[in-house]
């Protein structure tokens, strides 16, 4: 851009031009005395409709605000740069900068301004102005254009394990594969002389995108997804290494999905964060119940910060017996969400969203609080001891303060650390087993039991029951359902029962709902179990008289 610029005009925000300014290098011939007082819609036509859409944005209802923003237009085969900023209480000033040479410049040699340094691309600046020619193209033509967002998964595991060079080789070579494997109909070429073709850019990091403008039906955009898929399932090799890369793609479609720049790219994006739902290495068309989905579950994060402070969780507890007594030897904690419309919401509805906004620590920890508190209350009022379960997820275990969190807790609550049980899953400890080892060690060292929560749907591993302090398996109720009728179920059960035994390892049965199934675990010599047949999750009003009917049941037929 030339550091002098073209010229500068101001107008007021009814669109009468109130002042200008011509460089010595302008060639506009323009007169103040002529021009000035008219609107600028006759004066500078090309500029009216942006300038004008701009102060509709920035001055609602006369306010001054801090706010500005620039475009580009062409006019006479010369290219302009406008930046607008509010320069009153009524007023807009735009400076325009003649872009003409820079622009050839940088299409031609790959100036840093347009292109990528990495992969050679074009970068973000120049796909959303040929995205936006394109529009406008396709508006006038009556077409269909598609824009593809790819993201690469799990891409950090690479930099993570072979170092950022060779992430960087490893992006270059996805660039170039994409590139000289498409057909050649797709037209994704470097760089492009026509506004109006398509291309491949990386808009950062591992992400990039494709406009595809010779479409004719929206599922053409499906078949180049495809194709990019399958070259990527390839191996790269990087380091003399085999890398394998998967991506996941969102595809929106201009006009179905949105006939502006701005919402199709959200929308491809919306389409992308689907498509790594569905699994990854996939593609997903965005559609406007995506666009709903995302738009709730915005809302459910926004209502969860503020649901802490709002002392809007409670704790159900639901109880464990001894099987062979039917004596309650411990509850688990369960969180469930009463929102301020008095709908009860339960933890697979939002305990994703606090995962996802690692708000799942400052619950956690409330969690864990409540539980340790509710506990010793119970024993105070003369109920017999018995194990507090709470579930800690792994974002919460990896935390540094995490031993620390726990330790104040026990304290603050007066609770013997023996009668609590923290409820790890599978994949928590196989993630970082090593710092998983020393924490589960020092828990153990405070005298915290520690449980395998949904036994035998993980990673299952005799080598990290043999090396993790482990004490109690929960056997998952997906096990337990059908455990009267399938014959494979009875077999798993049973395994895991007897390979827990041989290692010193309490078994507890999750999900019992059925005497069919209880009597099973029974006579398998399954330890404990908990569910609906036994009671369902319950306040700690209704659990107290619970316990208490229960101990007076069990003592009574001794």
């Amino acid at each position: 851009m030339n550091t002098v610029p073209h010229f500068i005009v101001q107008i007021s925000t009814d669109g009468t031009l109130l002042d200008f300014i011509g460089c010595r290098d302008s060639n506009v011939v323009l007169i103040p005395d002529i021009i000035l007082g008219r609107p600028i819609s006759d004066v500078m036509p090309s500029l009216a409709l942006p300038i004008m859409d701009f102060a509709q944005q920035a001055l609602p209802a006369g306010e001054i605000r801090k706010f500005e923003s620039d475009f580009r237009y062409s006019i006479n085969d010369c290219s302009y740069e406008v930046k607008l900023f509010v320069s009153g209480p009524d007023k807009i000033l735009a400076i325009v900068h003649d872009i003409t040479g820079k622009e050839a410049d940088a299409l031609q040699t790959g100036s840093h301004a347009y292109q990528d340094s990495l992969t050679n691309l074009p970068n973000r600046y120049l796909f959303q102005d040929r995205l936006k020619n394109a529009i406008a193209h396709a508006a006038r033509k009556q077409r269909l254009i598609a824009l593809l967002h790819i993201d690469l998964d799990n891409f950090k595991r690479v930099n993570e394990t072979l170092g950022y060079d060779a992430g960087d080789r490893l992006l270059c070579s996805v660039a170039d594969r994409c590139m000289t494997s498409l057909r050649k109909t797709d037209t994704v070429t470097r760089f492009i002389t026509e506004d109006t073709e398509s291309l491949m850019a990386r808009i950062g990091g591992d992400e990039f995108t494709i406009l595809l403008t010779e479409i004719t039906k929206v599922q053409d955009a499906a078949l180049v997804c495809k194709r990019i898929i399958s070259l990527l399932s390839e191996p790269f090799i990087i380091e003399r290494k085999e890398v394998f890369i998967t991506a996941s793609i969102g595809i929106s479609v201009y006009p179905s999905d949105s006939d502006d720049m701005t919402s199709l790219i959200k929308h491809a994006d919306i389409a992308m964060n689907q498509a790594k739902k569905q699994g990854k290495n996939t593609f997903q068309y965005y559609s406007e119940s995506m666009n709903t989905s995302t738009l709730e579950r915005f809302s459910i994060e926004n209502k969860l910060r503020k649901a802490l402070e709002r002392n809007e969780f409670m704790l159900f507890y639901q109880p464990q017996i001894d099987i062979s007594t039917g004596r309650v030897i411990g509850v688990e904690a369960l969180i469930r969400w009463l929102q301020p419309d008095l709908v009860l919401v339960k933890p697979g509805q939002f305990i994703p969203v606090t995962e996802e906004t690692g708000l799942i620590v400052p619950i956690g920890e409330w969690v864990l609080r409540t539980a340790c508190a509710q506990n010793k209350t119970w024993q105070s009022e003369g109920i017999e001891p018995f194990n507090m379960t709470v579930n800690i997820s792994g974002i919460q275990f990896q935390q540094d303060t995490f031993i620390e969190m726990v330790a104040q807790s026990l304290y603050d609550s007066g609770l013997d650390p023996s009668y609590l049980k923290l409820e790890l899953t599978e994949s928590c400890l196989t993630k970082h087993s090593e710092n998983s080892i020393k924490k589960m060690n020092l828990l153990k060292g405070m005298g915290i039991q520690i449980s395998i929560d949904d036994f035998g749907t993980g990673y299952s591993s005799l080598n990290y029951l043999k090396r993790f302090p482990v004490e109690i398996l929960k056997i998952d109720r997906s096990f337990i359902c059908d455990i009267a009728t399938n014959p494979d179920d009875q077999a798993i059960v049973r395994a895991i029962i007897a390979l827990a035994h041989n290692l010193n390892i309490t078994v507890i049965a999750e999900g019992v709902e059925t005497k069919k199934q209880l009597g099973l675990l029974r006579g398998y010599g399954c330890d404990g179990a908990q569910g609906y047949l036994i009671c369902p999750p319950i306040n700690p009003v209704s659990l107290t008289q619970f316990i208490k009917e229960r101990m007076f049941a069990t003592s009574s037929k001794m």
